[in-house]
C-alpha cells in the first residue's frame, strides 16, 4: 500500500520512526536491569556481554535519535546506496544485541535462567521487532510513495490528520474579534502586531509602558493582553503579578511576549500566571492561534463569571429567606450540618397576642382589606420582637406567638417578654382610632418548654410543653387591650413593673393559678 500525499507520507513516516524508539528504549533499560540482577548473583563472566549489549543498545538509540531528528535520514539524491547503508548502520548493533543476548542465555544455564531469562526474552523480542522494521525505515528516504506495513494505516489516520490541522486555511473561525491591549514599548513592535490584529478583525488598544498598561486598564475592558517582558520601568512579569493580584483583572487572558526563547523564561512565565507565551518574531499563524484561543478561553470565563453572580445572588436570596424565618442560630446549625434540632430551656417566656372579636370584623371587611391590616399589625408585631429581642414564632390564624429565652438563653426574658406586649398594645393604638383599630388580648406565662425544628420542605421553629398552654389560657382569659401574666412570670420579673392582681383563675387543664394585669 502507498501514500503519495506529501504531508501524510511525511507523517506516517515520523509515526514509523517514532514506533522505533520505544522497542530500542526498552533494550537499553532491560540491559541496565539485566547488569544489576547480574551483579547481585555474582554473575561477574557475563557482565561483558552485558555491556557489550549496552554499547550496541546505545549505538542503536543515536542512529534512532538522529532518524527521529531528521539528520541521518539519506538523502533522496542518495538512491539505493545510502539506503543499503542504512540498513546495514541498524542491522550491525541489532545482530549484536541479540548475538550477545543468546550467548548469556546459554552461559547462565538453567539454575539462573529463570531469573534472566525474562529480561533476555523481552531484549530478543524487542530486537526482532527492530529488524522487521529495519526495510521501512529505509524506504522513509524515497521521495515517493511510502510503502507502509500492514497496520500502519489504522494506527495514524494521516489524512484526517491533515484536514483538521490545515482546517483554518480554508474555514473562517466565527466571531473571532476581541478587544486587545498590546503592551511594548518599541514602537514598531506595537504597530507591525497592531496592524496584523485589525486585520484579523480584533479591536486593538496600545500602551508603551507598564504604566501605560496600568491606566489602559482602568479606563477600559480587555479581552486579552499581549504583554513585553522586557520593558524600561516596570517588566513583563511585575505587571503580570499586578494583573493577577486583582479581581477585575485576574481572569483576562495574558500571552507574554518577548524575543527570549529560553524554556527559563517561559516557566517563569507561566509561573506568574499567564496564559501563553509567543516568541518574537510572530509566526502568524501562530499568533491567530493563540489569540484565538485565549478569546475562546475569555468567553467560557465571562460565561462562568455570570454563572457565579447568579448563583450568588439566588444563595444571597435564600439565605435572607431562611433567616427570616429560622432563628439566626439555628440557621448555622442546619447550615453546620445538624439533621435534629431539639432541646429543652428551664427558663423562657411565651406570649400568645389575638384580636378580641376578629370572625365579626372579618366578614364585614373586604378580603383585600382584611388581608392587609392584618400584615400591617403582624409586620408590625415582627418588628418590635427584633427590637426587644425576642423570637417570634409564629402566627396562627389571627393569633401572634413569641417566646423569649430560646433558642440564645438570657436572664430578662420575662421583661423582655412584657415589654413586647405593652409595645404591641401601644402600636395599636397609634396606627387607627379607637373606633376602627384591632383590639388584642396578650397572656404570658413563663417555665420550661421543648423547642425544635420539625418539617422537612418547609421548616417550622416551635415549641411545646405545660408553659405553652398556659400561656394560651392566661390570653384566652384575658381582657382587650390587657396584658394578663402568671405568678410564674412575675417571680421571673426583674424590672420594676405596675401589677395588678386578679383573683385565681381555674384554666381549663390546668386548675387555679394566680395571674396579674401588667399596668
Amino acid at each position: 500500500m502507498s501514500i503519495g500525499n506529501e504531508f501524510q507520507r511525511q507523517a506516517i513516516a515520523a509515526h514509523v520512526v517514532q514506533r522505533l524508539a520505544g522497542p530500542a528504549r526498552a533494550i537499553l533499560g532491560f540491559q541496565e536491569l539485566l547488569g544489576e540482577q547480574a551483579r547481585d548473583l555474582g554473575l561477574t563472566h557475563i557482565q561483558t556481554d552485558l555491556e557489550r549489549i549496552g554499547a550496541a543498545a546505545r549505538q542503536l538509540n543515536g542512529l534512532i535519535d538522529g532518524l527521529i531528528e531528521g539528520k541521518d535520514c539519506p538523502s533522496q539524491e542518495g538512491g539505493a546506496e545510502a539506503e543499503a547503508r542504512l540498513r546495514h548502520d541498524l542491522r550491525t548493533p541489532l545482530n549484536a544485541i541479540i548475538g550477545y543476548a543468546e550467548m548469556i542465555l546459554d552461559e547462565v544455564g538453567d539454575q539462573h535462567q529463570h531469573t534472566l531469562g525474562e529480561d533476555l526474552g523481552e531484549i530478543l523480542a524487542a530486537a526482532a521487532e527492530l529488524l522487521k522494521q529495519v526495510d521501512a525505515i529505509a524506504g522513509l528516504s524515497r521521495g515517493g510513495a511510502l510503502e507502509l506495513q500492514p497496520g500502519d494505516q489504522t494506527e495514524i489516520d494521516a489524512a484526517e490528520l491533515e484536514r483538521l490541522l490545515f482546517r483554518t486555511e480554508h474555514e473562517p473561525w466565527p466571531d473571532q474579534g476581541g478587544r486587545i491591549l498590546v503592551v511594548d514599548d518599541v514602537a514598531s513592535n506595537r504597530d507591525l502586531l497592531s496592524r496584523r490584529l485589525r486585520r484579523e478583525g480584533h479591536r486593538v488598544v496600545t500602551a508603551d509602558s507598564g504604566l501605560s498598561a496600568l491606566q489602559r486598564l482602568n479606563e477600559d475592558e480587555f479581552d486579552v493582553i499581549l504583554l513585553d517582558i522586557l520593558m524600561p520601568d516596570m517588566n513583563g512579569i511585575e505587571i503580570l503579578s499586578r494583573l493577577k493580584a486583582e479581581n477585575r483583572w485576574r481572569h483576562v487572558p495574558v500571552i507574554m511576549i518577548s524575543g527570549l526563547s529560553e524554556v527559563a523564561a517561559v516557566a517563569r512565565c507561566i509561573e506568574a500566571g499567564a496564559d501563553d507565551y509567543l516568541t518574537k518574531p510572530f509566526n502568524p499563524v501562530l499568533l491567530r492561534a493563540r489569540i484565538n484561543s485565549a478569546l475562546e478561553k475569555k468567553r467560557w470565563l465571562d460565561r462562568e463569571h455570570r454563572y457565579l453572580q447568579r448563583i450568588e445572588t439566588e444563595k444571597r436570596r435564600a439565605d435572607a429567606l431562611i433567616h427570616a424565618i429560622l432563628p439566626d442560630q439555628i440557621v448555622d446549625r442546619l447550615q453546620g450540618g445538624e439533621e435534629i434540632i431539639a432541646d429543652r430551656f428551664e427558663e423562657v417566656s411565651i406570649l400568645f397576642a389575638d384580636i378580641v372579636g376578629f370572625s365579626p370584623i372579618a366578614a364585614r371587611l373586604p378580603p383585600s382589606d382584611l388581608v392587609r391590616r392584618l400584615d400591617g399589625m403582624f409586620s408590625t408585631f415582627d418588628l418590635l420582637t427584633e427590637r426587644h429581642g425576642v423570637e417570634k414564632i409564629k402566627t396562627i390564624g389571627d393569633a401572634y406567638m413569641a417566646a423569649c429565652g430560646i433558642p440564645e438563653p438570657c436572664a430578662d426574658h420575662a421583661d423582655r417578654i412584657v415589654a413586647l406586649g405593652k409595645s404591641m398594645l401601644q402600636s395599636l393604638r397609634d396606627t387607627f382610632p379607637d373606633s376602627d383599630r384591632f383590639r388584642v388580648r396578650i397572656g404570658i406565662h413563663s417555665g420550661p418548654v421543648v423547642a425544635g425544628l420539625i418539617g422537612r420542605h418547609r421548616f417550622v421553629y416551635d415549641v411545646w410543653g405545660e408553659t405553652v398552654n398556659i400561656a394560651s389560657r392566661l390570653e384566652s382569659q384575658g381582657a382587650a387591650d390587657r396584658i394578663q401574666i402568671s405568678e410564674a412570670t412575675r417571680r421571673a420579673l426583674r424590672g420594676r413593673w405596675t401589677l395588678e392582681p386578679r383573683c385565681a383563675l381555674d384554666l381549663r387543664g390546668i386548675g387555679a393559678i394566680e395571674a396579674y394585669f401588667v399596668r
